[in-house]
């Protein structure tokens, strides 16, 4: 065995705590070698083991009658009718994309998309949510706008290279992403109900094979440096960034599949975050065996590696397999042809032990459930935050109740639309292939992307969607907030909500009101879930985002999915034909302190509005009843657009949806807006939830009119030429060419990027 000495300082190094290294200890009965101790410290770590998220997590809804795969697997698999399903899944890969954006991001496509087809199920659509600091940032611009570039271009090198199409996602711009870029990565895929993988070491005697990439020293100790802050020698953690190679990740797709199908294969596993290590230890664990590896036989990229680093590399597009026995050689003659090893290293045993040789030598004997069962659970402290304060209205401090009534709309929207978070996103888009395989029916830049199922009239929606500084306001209702508008979007698209993944990102789990905040997280998104009927099948935690002691917004990533039973019935957010009636449904509040207008026109910090702000107020049941009456209208095909009212409020959704116009000239609109109290700030810009313009002929208002019979249901203009105006109580507030506005919207982004 490795006769390196296991000093308190090592221990440290494997971040590992005095008390988790004497629980190793007492586990094992002896003091653990060097690549036992690195072994137990991935799956130990907080990306591996969730000790920290474990306890509150069990609080969300898993189950569902469309539910095949619920958490637990590599993706989650959901029924989408006809013995098709879909497998699904979102994951964060920000600590790597900081040290090193380009490979960072790039490979956090890889892993996600390995995930959905070791599933058995052929990828068919990416999405990323990212999250930046401001680029014009007086110390940390040049560094969040170089972090921005390479974190694009590496995404869409990848999925680009591979070929699936990025159809959609979201891009944020927040001080508390200065140097702590959130970089969420989803993917779907598409498999028959028959056909779907799991990742079990299953049967005795079943032969163990490394397939794929030859590993290298690549993303060692990867799992544990994202379960650490970020200092001062952070970018000296490059070497702990993996590699991907997209063209060989390809190859091993295609590979895998055809190896599935062939029946050669009992189980399969990525190797994704601590690698071999992983995989084989959750293999096993599910299966309830034991496996004997020799890693002598894995093929390697370096020479000199030890048990140690191959344990641990993070090296890209592997995958382990566990092969039925006498089927070896078919598994390797496939692999083989598409220019990829596979090789037999070890078998399936009786036991609960991992036996680990190389050159002859017993390198590690494991414990296989000690390493997943009794990795640490902590019920960390919590305590409220210490900057919340009810109602803001009274602050002198919060400036923005103090604007002149007859403020300047025409100036405050113009601004609004060139924010970085309003403005468009074309720039980052059009580095990505959006149409490969030819199944895209809606396009980036709309509420939720859609993907059609060939050979059927179904499509599938789905959408990002993370409101931080209602999170970080007040965590319950900003996880509600968050849940009900990516259902929302989807809906707004035609589809009806089916199932939901997450990515959870947050600061240190040490801190008390970083635990407190994610406890009323899961608890606002398991109420929303419930109302929606929309489960959670799959997702990821990402503790410690933090640099130099300051932490991100808390920031929950909702991958909200919907099924389109026909695609002819879809809805896009454009305005279609002049004369059209526009009408909005929901209502609106006095919701301007949590708000990108408080931030871009008001001049409130992000800061100010945690200290001082109030989330919009959302009544679940509401909008649930709103959601419902949208898709019986789209089910009608009463509905020409469709659009969602977030960030921005009522004016830039209204302006949103002239640009989105499917006709070649702009298209406008005449909007009449009854104050009924409000401010004319609030009316036009204010972020109340459960709202969605549309618009219709206006032969169909009487059928519109009776289905939102118990929604709030409002006329508000008509589709007009190439004009945006708008009055309150008669009195003209807009008065804009919308050509302008949209060249506003439209390179506000791009000249900040250079």
């Amino acid at each position: 065995m490795n006769e390196t000495a296991i000093t308190p300082e090592v221990v440290e190094q494997h971040g590992l705590s005095p008390a988790e290294y004497e629980k190793i200890v007492t586990i094992m009965g002896r003091e653990p070698n060097l690549t036992e101790l690195g072994v137990f410290s991935v799956m130990w770590s907080e990306h591996c083991s969730y000790k920290s998220s474990r306890v509150h997590l069990k609080r969300l809804p898993t189950r569902g009658p469309r539910v095949i795969v619920p958490p637990g697997e590599n993706a989650g698999v959901v029924d989408i009718g006809d013995d098709w399903c879909v497998a699904f899944k979102v994951e964060s890969h920000n600590h790597p994309s900081f040290i090193e954006p380009f490979q960072g991001a790039a490979t956090g496509v890889g892993g996600i998309l390995r995930d959905v087809f070791t599933m058995g199920a052929r990828p068919v659509a990416a999405m990323n949510s990212l999250r930046f600091g401001p680029l014009d940032h007086p110390k940390h611009g040049n560094r969040n706008r170089s972090i921005l570039k390479g974190c694009v271009e590496g995404i869409g090198h990848y999925g680009n290279c591979f070929g699936v199409p990025t159809i959609g996602g979201e891009v944020v711009f927040d001080e508390s992403y200065s140097l702590n870029p959130l970089v969420n990565a989803f993917a779907l895929g598409i498999v028959r109900k028959d056909q779907i993988f799991f990742g079990k070491a299953s049967g005795v005697g079943n032969p163990v094979m490394y397939v794929g990439a030859k590993t290298g020293r690549d993303g060692i100790h990867g799992a544990t440096m994202a379960s650490a802050e970020f200092d001062d020698e952070a970018l000296e953690k490059r070497p702990t960034v993996q590699v991907g190679d997209p063209f060989l990740e390809k190859l091993l797709l295609e590979a895998c599949l055809e190896a599935m199908r062939s029946g050669a294969i009992e189980g399969i596993q990525d190797m994704g975050a601590a690698g071999l290590t992983s995989s084989s230890v959750e293999m096993a664990a599910r299966a309830g065996t034991g496996l004997e590896l020799d890693l002598t036989l894995v093929p390697q990229r370096e020479t000199g590696m030890t048990a140690y680093e191959m344990m641990l590399s993070e090296s890209q597009e592997r995958m382990l397999i566990v092969a039925r026995k006498g089927r070896e050689k078919e598994v390797v003659e496939i692999f083989n042809k598409w220019d990829l090893d596979a090789v037999v290293i070890g078998k399936v045993v009786e036991g609960d032990r991992l036996k680990i040789m190389h050159n002859g030598v017993l390198e590690a004997d494991l414990p296989v459930m000690a390493l997943t069962d009794e990795a640490p659970k902590y019920e960390r402290p919590m305590a409220d935050s210490k900057l919340q304060i009810p109602d803001p209205r009274s602050e002198d401090k919060f400036g923005i109740w103090n604007l002149e009534s007859e403020f300047d709309a025409n100036a405050a929207l113009r601004k609004l639309l060139a924010s970085p978070n309003i403005a468009s996103k074309h720039w980052v888009y059009e580095q990505y292939d959006t149409m490969v395989r030819t199944n895209t029916a809606v396009l980036p830049g709309a509420d939720a992307a859609v993907i059609r199922v060939k050979e059927t009239r179904r499509a599938i929606a789905m959408c990002l969607d993370g409101p931080g500084r209602f999170v970080g306001v007040n965590p319950k209702e900003g996880a509600k907030l968050a849940v009900a508008e990516a259902a929302r979007n989807v809906v707004c698209v035609g589809a009806k909500p089916i199932a939901v993944t997450n990515c959870l990102n947050f600061a240190s789990p040490e801190r008390p009101e970083v635990m407190r905040s994610f406890s009323d997280v899961i608890d606002g998104m398991a109420e929303a879930c419930e109302m929606f009927e929309t489960p959670v099948v799959s997702g990821n935690v990402s503790f410690y985002n933090e640099t130099e002691g300051r932490g991100i917004l808390p920031t929950p990533t909702i991958g909200m999915v919907g099924l389109i039973d026909d695609t002819r019935k879809l809805i896009t957010q454009g305005f279609k034909n002049e004369g059209d009636v526009i009408a909005l449904l929901g209502m609106t509040g006095d919701d301007l302190s949590v708000s990108e207008f408080a931030y871009s026109v008001g001049g409130i910090s992000t800061d100010e509005m945690i200290s001082y702000g109030r989330v919009p107020a959302i009544d679940l049941a509401a909008e649930r009843k709103l959601q419902d009456a949208l898709l019986a209208m789209a089910d009608a095909e009463l509905l020409n657009s469709a659009h969602d009212c977030s960030e921005g409020g009522l004016a830039v959704a209204i302006a949103e949806s002239c640009f989105s116009s499917l006709n070649r000239e702009a298209v406008g609109a005449t909007i009449e807006l009854s104050s009924e109290g409000l401010s004319a700030e609030s009316l036009l810009f204010g972020e109340s939830p459960s709202r969605v313009v549309v618009s219709f002929a206006p032969e169909n208002l009487d059928a519109i009119a009776k289905i939102a019979k118990d929604v709030p249901f409002t006329v508000i203009g008509t589709v007009s030429d190439d004009v945006f105006n708008v009055s309150i109580d008669g009195v003209a507030k807009i008065g804009e060419p919308v050509a302008e506005l949209e060249a506003i919207w439209e390179s506000s982004l791009a000249a900040k990027l250079g």
